[in-house]
């Protein structure tokens, strides 16, 4: 391939998208990079999520030598778990790669109805991502589109991890009213949450994001979606925006081709990022959602286990796909980059963006 050299810094490449306009080089944005950066940087993958200072300094040297855009991202899919009074562990050991619960906050229907909202600014692991933000906020380099990463939209998720995503199922079923007490909780909470980051940091460089695992149809039918996901995510959404945020981020997780016509429902911005497992085509994503940057959405198995041939082969045609989309594309893998995946093959990914992703 004969290198081409880029007219934008990566920050002008999203931010050309977010304008509605085509960037010169599809940028390379990947998904919940933490527990990579904090192994390519030599740091256990537990300092990724209880050393702020040290996580923050691994993402931005990674994202510089792979040629990322770069977020700094600090938290974990299991939050709601420690934060609403239960406990977590840290990560440890050859298949760790991120925080989990060993004990829920609740686990009789009883228990759930008597739960209170904690504090926001006291629960769990909140603390230490606001003080990853404060770090964060202080510098805005040429490959960060946005500086400072507010969570908030990942409400059945969240609430999910109160009980267990195993009783919150059953749950559904046999006592609807719980579901629905926690949700509300859970809404309230983020919203809160989402609120506080507003009044530190401001809305400019800010972006609020969200990721829903749990109300993938792996778990749960596109019905119950409907009715116990759908509209507690829309009000958060709905509220976030409000407060003058014109950008969210959603991951949407997993196998959720049934829930889509409801996702369409739920506004993100103007316009929105929205990312994709590999079980949802960049081509379905871009038609249900013809007004947002659509992100995805590299199966990441092959990132893990694959050959740097078998990466390569796999990011030009995710590339090849996504650059059809007009609304805007960012290449990523389809959830988290794993952890453990070699150098060659995130190398592998640079250089076929650079070999596949420019425009005309």
């Amino acid at each position: 391939m004969t290198e081409r050299k880029g007219t934008m810094t990566d920050r002008e490449r999203v931010e050309a998208l977010l304008r509605r306009e085509k960037p010169d080089r599809v940028p390379i944005w990947p998904f919940a990079p933490m527990g990579f950066c904090a192994v390519y940087s030599k740091l256990s993958i537990s300092d990724a999520y209880n050393k702020p200072g040290k996580a923050y300094e691994a993402q931005k040297k990674t994202a510089k030598d792979f040629g990322w855009v770069f977020l700094p991202m600090f938290g974990y899919a299991a939050i709601g778990g420690w934060e609403f009074g239960g406990e977590i562990k840290w990560p440890s050991g050859e298949f760790a790669q991120a925080p989990s619960v060993v004990r829920h906050p609740v686990e009789t229907p009883e228990e759930a109805m008597n739960l209170e909202m904690p504090d926001p600014k006291k629960s769990g692991i909140i603390p230490m991502m606001m003080e990853f933000c404060n770090l964060s906020s202080k510098e805005w380099l040429d490959n960060e589109p946005f500086n400072v990463l507010s969570i908030g939209g990942s409400v059945f998720t969240v609430a999910g991890n109160i009980p267990g995503p195993d009783r919150l199922c059953k749950w559904m079923i046999k006592k609807p009213e719980v579901v629905h007490h926690i949700m509300r909780l859970v809404t309230d909470w983020s919203v809160e949450l989402v609120q506080w980051w507003k009044d530190t940091f401001g809305v400019e460089g800010v972006l609020p994001l969200g990721g829903e695992p749990t109300s993938a149809n792996q778990l749960i039918s596109a019905e119950r979606f409907e009715e116990f996901a759908l509209p507690y995510i829309k009000e958060t959404q709905e509220k976030i925006l409000a407060m003058g945020y014109k950008t969210t981020y959603m991951h949407i997780c997993g196998e959720h081709n049934e829930n889509l016509p409801y996702w369409a429902q739920v506004p993100f911005g103007d316009p929105g990022i929205l990312s994709f497992g590999h079980e949802v085509s960049l081509e379905t994503a871009a038609k249900y959602f013809p007004n947002d940057i659509i992100v995805g959405n590299l199966e990441p198995a092959i990132i893990q286990v694959g050959t740097p041939e078998d990466v390569y082969e796999a990011t030009k045609k995710n590339i090849e796909d996504g650059k059809k989309i007009p609304q805007g594309y960012i290449f990523s893998p389809g959830c988290e980059l794993p952890p453990m995946a070699s150098v060659d093959n995130v190398k592998a990914i640079q250089q076929a963006v650079e070999d596949f992703g420019w425009y005309d």
